[in-house]
C-alpha cells in the first residue's frame, strides 16, 4: 500500500527529497569548504569550472560554489522567516474575520483589499529608505501584505466550516467563542492552511530575489541568490556562468518547494474526496 501512495503521489516524494538535499548543500557546504564566502584572490579571477572551484570564480576571485550555497541560506531565511509571519498574521485576522462575520468581516476584508492593492514593491522601497537596505527590510516589506492571501483563505474555510452541526453544538453549550475557533474550527481546516503556507515560502524567496536583483533588497556586502545574481549582470556576456549557476540553484529551490506544496495538495484533496 506504501509503494501505491507513492505512486499516486509523486511530488511529495521528489519535492521532499530535493527540497532535503538543497537544505542540507546549504547548511554544510559552507562550513566544509576550504574557502569562504568572503575570501578574495586576485589571482583567480572569472576562471571557470574546475575541480578546484565547481562553479568557477567571480570577478574578485572568490569561489562562486561557496558563495551560492551561502547565499541559498540567506534566501531560504528570508522565505521560511516572511512566510511564517505571512502564515501567523494571516491565519488570526482571516481566523478572526471569519468567524464575527457581519460588518466586522466587510471591515477587515476592506482594509486587507487596500494593503493588497498596493505592490509589494513600493512598501519595500519605503521601509528600506526608512530602516536600511538588509533582510530585516526586505522581510519586514515581504510581510506588510503578504498576508492577505492567507486571511482570504482561512477566512473562506471558517466561514464554511463554521455553520456545521458541531459547531452549532459547541455554541448551544456556552463554549466561548476563541475556544471553539482554536480547539475545534481551526484543526478542521488545517490543511488548505498548510498547502497555502508551503507556497508562501517560495513567493517569498522569488520576491527577495527579484527586489535584490532591481537593487531595492538586500545589499552587498550581504549575500543572498538575488544578491549573486544582480552582481553577476556585469559579467554575463563574457563568464555568463557566474549568473547562471544561481539561477539554478533559485530555480531547484523554488522547484522544490513547489513540488512539495503540490503533494501536500494532493494529500489533502483526497482527504477531502473521502
Amino acid at each position: 500500500m506504501g509503494g501505491l501512495k507513492k505512486k499516486k503521489n509523486p511530488c511529495l516524494l521528489y519535492g521532499a527529497a530535493l527540497l532535503l538535499l538543497w537544505i542540507a548543500a546549504a547548511l554544510l557546504v559552507p562550513e566544509l569548504s576550504p574557502y569562504t564566502y568572503t575570501g578574495i584572490n586576485a589571482d583567480i579571477r572569472n576562471q571557470g569550472s574546475s575541480c578546484l572551484h565547481l562553479f568557477g570564480t567571480d570577478k574578485f576571485g572568490r569561489d562562486i560554489f561557496v558563495r551560492v550555497w551561502y547565499a541559498a541560506r540567506i534566501s531560504l531565511l528570508v522565505g521560511v522567516t516572511g512566510a511564517g509571519i505571512n502564515a501567523a498574521f494571516g491565519l488570526l485576522y482571516g481566523s478572526i474575520s471569519g468567524y464575527v462575520g457581519g460588518k466586522a468581516d466587510f471591515l477587515l476584508m476592506r482594509i486587507a483589499d487596500i494593503l493588497a492593492s498596493i505592490p509589494s514593491l513600493l512598501y519595500v522601497i519605503l521601509i528600506t529608505l526608512v530602516m536600511g537596505a538588509g533582510v530585516e527590510s526586505i522581510i519586514a516589506g515581504i510581510c506588510v501584505a503578504g498576508w492577505v492571501d492567507m486571511a482570504r483563505i482561512v477566512r473562506g474555510e471558517i466561514i464554511r466550516e463554521k455553520g456545521k452541526a458541531y459547531i452549532r453544538a459547541a455554541q448551544m453549550e456556552g463554549i466561548r467563542p476563541l475556544r471553539i475557533l482554536f480547539v475545534h474550527l481551526l484543526p478542521n481546516v488545517a490543511g488548505p492552511i498548510l498547502v497555502n503556507l508551503t507556497f508562501l515560502v517560495p513567493q517569498a524567496v522569488f520576491t527577495e530575489a527579484f527586489l535584490s536583483f532591481l537593487g531595492v533588497g538586500i545589499a552587498p556586502p550581504s549575500a543572498s541568490l538575488g544578491v549573486l545574481i544582480q552582481e553577476a549582470k556585469s559579467q554575463i556576456q563574457l563568464y555568463p556562468y557566474q549568473m547562471l549557476y544561481p539561477m539554478c540553484i533559485l530555480c531547484l529551490l523554488i522547484l522544490a518547494l513547489r513540488l512539495f506544496g503540490r503533494g501536500l495538495e494532493n494529500v489533502y484533496g483526497e482527504k477531502t474526496e473521502r
